[in-house]
């Protein structure tokens, strides 16, 4: 590893995920940490330029990962239908990398649930289980999809399962993002199973963490989600204002909302 790599590794999957400015990139992996972080940050015109950098600079597996760290940028802001196109060449980049390969099946899976193809999702779910990749990160994304899928069948009690293994496994891997990403997923499918409190308890504790943190993408997605059950640390006025605060940031930062996902004007 490079110098900056260490440091860039732990700001992408380690428990710093908030530090800003980045340090520069010395090595191809090290565009991708940068645009991994800045990304989570939603810091979109920084991650977009260290990815496309990358897929100028480098080749393989690599490029495949950024294209699928782009089309994940495209899905935080609502374009599931644009996010496929990059996760199938994600996909066709791959190669013999069951990591990438796994990270793109798990992209087309996210992007096919996002436009109601249920089946297709499942199905590129299996096939990611099926590479077998030995990355605590892509645990924690199949749990996360398969959360997220079992919710959209409206399976509570699955989706809730699939949650708390994501928690479970983003504890282990030892990523403050994931972490609270996985909180986020946990929320959400308690709220399906109709566990309004439980669902509020975890919620408001993650949007804690993600203010914290300065996750401004995943304090949009909880704040929305607040707004429509309700809190209890937090009036009705608060939480809208840290809705449409985080949507106005990220726009700030370079991000283009689906109009179906703009903070300003979901309900």
């Amino acid at each position: 590893m490079t110098t900056s790599t260490p440091t860039l590794s732990n700001i992408a999957f380690g428990d710093n995920p908030g530090r800003w400015p980045l340090p520069a990139a010395v090595t191809a992996e090290d565009l991708w940490l940068r645009a991994v972080a800045a990304g989570g940050q939603g810091r979109y015109s920084s991650a977009v330029a260290d990815l496309e950098l990358l897929r100028r600079r480098s080749r393989g597996s690599l490029v495949s990962l950024a294209h699928s760290t782009r089309a994940s940028f495209l899905r935080q802001l609502g374009w599931h239908d644009r996010a496929r196109s990059w996760d199938g060449r994600a996909s066709a980049l791959a190669g013999s990398d069951p990591e990438a390969g796994a990270d793109a099946l798990i992209g087309l899976a996210a992007d096919a649930l996002g436009v109601g193809r249920f089946a297709a999702s499942a199905r590129a779910l299996d096939r990611a289980a099926e590479l077998g990749a030995e990355s605590a990160r892509i645990g924690v994304r199949l749990a996360w999809v398969s959360a997220e899928l079992a919710m959209g069948r409206g399976q509570g009690t699955a989706a809730v399962e699939h949650a708390q293994r994501a928690v479970a496994a983003a504890a282990a891997f030892g990523s403050a993002r994931h972490t609270l990403k996985s909180d986020v997923v946990l929320a959400a499918a308690l709220c399906c199973t109709g566990d309004l409190d439980g669902s509020r308890q975890v919620a408001e504790a993650a949007l804690d963490d993600a203010e914290h943190h300065g996750m401004i993408p995943l304090r949009w997605a909880l704040a929305s989600l607040l707004v429509g059950i309700g809190s209890t640390t937090r009036s009705p006025a608060e939480v809208i204002a840290i809705r449409d605060g985080s949507a106005d940031t990220v726009r700030s930062r370079g991000g283009v909302w689906a109009t179906s996902c703009d903070g300003s004007t979901a309900s």
